[in-house]
């Protein structure tokens, strides 16, 4: 399937690695070009000097830090000076600390919506005249599975993540009318890093092999395995691309069936 990306400018935050990286990465072999942001200046530098030597893509870098007004204002600005046009954004922002709710202050619940839920507001704020130039786009928030339902311990993020899946599907409707796609990307068990990290914890928890851990969290699902990055950034880049080009506010899962 031709993706229809080739020569397209996306903007992509918290793509150094991880799920946004593979999204970044299916984008670029597609032959779109890039911006990858992150608060780790030098891991996002490597991750975009990665794909230019394995695709051959035209990929910068630059800081991002999602809390930051001022940040994400500067890196949207980098992106156009970089590119004179932007014709996608990847919305991704890690996510704010596991807690009870007894244990929240309110300085926990701001520095929650400033990081996950603002951040999408204001990325969003500072791309739409960008997109709307160049005639429309499209924008794809990456949230989480706790926006069907909430995960244990996660009361933050499960809050916040649910405010920008509502923003997604309410941007979709004021945003039609530019031809500009909003729709929101949920993963399941994605085997990234941090998944890696999960099981090695859980493993030491249980007093089991990793192996053994793994096998057990891979049973619950439906397709008996972990998703591949790979999987997962066909699927982002696919929505973000003209391949979806009536598609706007839907939230794919990708989670294998769970």
């Amino acid at each position: 399937m031709d993706l229809g990306v080739d020569g397209k400018v996306f903007l992509m935050a918290g793509a150094s690695q991880g799920l946004g990286y593979a999204v970044a990465e299916q984008l670029a072999q597609a032959g779109a070009q890039l911006l990858l942001g992150s608060r780790n200046e030098e891991r996002v530098a490597v991750a975009a000097n990665r794909l230019v030597a394995t695709t051959g893509a035209q990929v910068y870098s630059a800081r991002l830090d999602m809390s930051d007004a001022d940040s994400i204002r500067a890196w949207v600005a980098h992106g156009v000076a970089e590119f004179d046009e932007i014709n996608g954004v990847l919305v991704n922002a890690g996510g704010p600390p596991p807690g009870d709710f007894e244990k929240f202050s309110d300085d926990d619940w701001q520095n929650a919506f400033n990081l996950t839920l603002m951040s999408a507001v204001r990325l969003v704020r500072e791309s739409l005249p960008h997109l709307r130039t160049g005639g429309g786009g499209s924008i794809l928030m990456l949230t989480s599975s706790s926006v069907k339902e909430p995960i244990d311990f996660l009361l933050l993020s499960n809050v916040m993540r649910s405010g920008v899946s509502s923003l997604a599907k309410s941007l979709s409707r004021s945003l039609a009318t530019d031809n500009i796609r909003v729709n929101n990307l949920i993963p399941g068990v994605i085997y990234t890093d941090r998944i890696k990290a999960l099981d090695k914890s859980q493993a030491q928890f249980r007093e089991v092999s990793v192996e053994q851990q793994r096998a057990a969290n891979e049973a619950l699902i439906p397709l008996a395995r972990y998703g591949d990055p790979k999987e997962f950034g066909r699927a982002g880049a696919f929505l973000l691309s003209q391949a979806a080009s009536y598609i706007t506010g839907a939230s794919l899962v990708v989670d294998g069936g769970s």
